[in-house]
């Protein structure tokens, strides 16, 4: 039985032997065999790496970062951001088509393969930032070389990605028609008093009231009810001094036609004096009938509506001309007040129809029709407010109430329009992504019109028929933009020498 130390003795005396026969096998062996050995070998590697670049070239020759597609270089490698694996960048078949034949053309003329030029470097983080040679940021992380074909191919900012990629990133697209835009302006409001059917009861002489008829506050009232009763003495004395005039102008009836003139002149003065101080035309008559003096003068309701102030301890009260007696407030129209916000206001003008519920009233609606809007903007809401009449001829409806007011503005016939999330808003422009063809998508400055369910218009930017992008825009639009600040630095550039 063979020991472990024994074993161990026998597998060193095999390695030696074998050590033994390979260095005696290079002593005799002729150096030009040696030499091609080595040649063949380089062919070998020469042709496995021609191989691989072939292989790379068919796969578009450039590799870049799942997570970072501005990291782009000509070899394998890690992401200098993320330190994950480059993958092979597929191009479009057009934009590799010039450089497979430049190579072709290149290798018949027995050159090698074509070297792309590397214009400058620029940082991973930031296009902006750019270097004549390579170099490393704050970081530490290398920065990227911008080659020449890289800057130049595409066209202007146009993007292009395979088909397959088009379709894995769910790109979906609309076309540019033209339709009717209808906008349905949701909001809610408060009913409030219609400031101009409100109305203040005031004696126009000195006097006291003798006697009220109406005795509390909310009572309703019609135009020409009874009040209350006012003593005044002015009003006695018109009275008499109209009596008297009547009495004067029929003793004047035989009288020169002067005399005449002057007798039915003061007629005519008692009787505007009393017309001023509210005494009715049938109280005139009454007076001129019966030629007795009313002690006191009935004042009547000017219109119908509910009292919503009476002064306290009315009856016997001394009163003088523009005192406050009562407050009548008319209820068959009411306000209705909403707040319109800046991108509303283009579809509410004076005599728009709205469509007013309130909860009170499940299942009814009422019409309102705008009658006034603000001039000016609230500053802290940045809203409009806006005013709509409400009529309410059977009085339901009370000031205070909260309604849900929907607008209905006339739609706008025949507009250009695109879907709303197809815009993409920087703040400074507008701009929606057109497909131009399989893979390619071209970025476009357009100019907005009005909004409605879904849908702008479109003043300028877009022609009818074109397709523009509704999803994924974003991811299109950032490598358009970087694009685009590459092609502007390569501009630039070469432009100063």
């Amino acid at each position: 039985m063979e020991t472990k130390e024994q074993g161990r003795k026998r597998l060193a005396g095999i390695l030696w032997a074998a050590l033994g026969f390979l260095v005696a096998g290079m002593i005799f062996l002729d150096p030009l065999d040696l030499l091609s050995l080595d040649e063949r070998l380089r062919g070998e590697g020469l042709a496995e790496a021609h191989r691989h670049d072939e292989s790379g070239e068919e796969e578009g020759g450039l590799w870049t970062c799942g997570m970072h597609p501005q990291v782009i270089q000509e070899e394998p490698g890690q992401c200098p951001i993320c330190h994950m694996d480059l993958v092979p960048l597929v191009a479009a078949p057009d934009e590799t088509a010039g450089f497979h034949e430049g190579a072709d053309h290149a290798s018949d003329h027995g050159s090698g393969p074509m070297e792309r030029e590397i214009l400058f470097y620029r940082n991973p983080m930031d296009p902006t930032i750019t270097s004549p040679v390579p170099a490393q940021d704050s970081m530490g992380m290398d920065y990227v070389p911008v080659y020449a074909n890289e800057a130049e191919t595409g066209g202007g900012a146009t993007v292009r990605i395979d088909p397959a990629v088009e379709q894995n990133m769910n790109v979906r697209t609309e076309k540019v028609a033209r339709r009717d835009l209808n906008y349905r302006i949701r909001t809610v409001g408060y009913l409030e008093f219609d400031q101009q059917r409100m109305v203040n009861v005031t004696p126009k002489n000195e006097g006291w009231v003798e006697k009220v008829y109406v005795n509390y506050e909310g009572e309703s009232v019609r135009k020409g009810q009874p009040l209350f009763e006012l003593y005044s003495p002015v009003l006695v004395q018109t009275q008499q001094e109209l009596l008297s005039a009547l009495e004067f102008a029929k003793r004047m009836a035989e009288a020169p036609e002067g005399a005449r003139s002057r007798a039915e002149a003061l007629v005519d003065a008692a009787r505007q004096r009393l017309a001023y101080w509210d005494v009715s035309a049938e109280q005139l008559a009454e007076l001129e009938a019966t030629a007795q003096v009313f002690r006191t003068l009935t004042v009547s309701a000017p219109s119908s509506g509910v009292v919503m102030k009476r002064m306290p301890g009315l009856e016997g009260m001394a009163v003088k001309p523009g005192m406050e007696l009562f407050h009548l407030a008319d209820l068959s129209s009411l306000w209705l007040s909403v707040e319109a916000y800046e991108n509303q206001v283009a579809w509410i003008r004076e005599g728009t129809k709205a469509e007013v519920t309130l909860t009170y009233f499940p299942g009814e609606a009422f019409e309102g029709r705008v009658s006034y809007l603000a001039p000016e903007f609230s500053e802290g809401t940045r809203t409009l407010p806006v005013r709509l009449a409400v009529p309410n001829p059977d009085g339901r409806l009370r000031p205070g109430m909260f309604a849900t007011v929907v607008f209905e503005p006339a739609a706008a016939e025949s507009s250009l329009a695109i879907p709303t999330q197809a815009v993409l808003r920087t703040g400074e422009r507008n701009v929606a992504l057109v497909r131009t063809g399989a893979g390619r998508f071209q970025p476009r400055e357009v100019v907005l019109g009005q909004e409605g369910e879904g849908y702008v218009e479109i003043l300028a930017g877009l022609a009818e028929g074109e397709d523009v992008v509704t999803s994924a825009q974003f991811l299109l639009d950032s490598e358009s933009n970087l694009r685009a600040a590459i092609q502007k630095m390569v501009a630039q550039r070469r432009a100063g020498g």
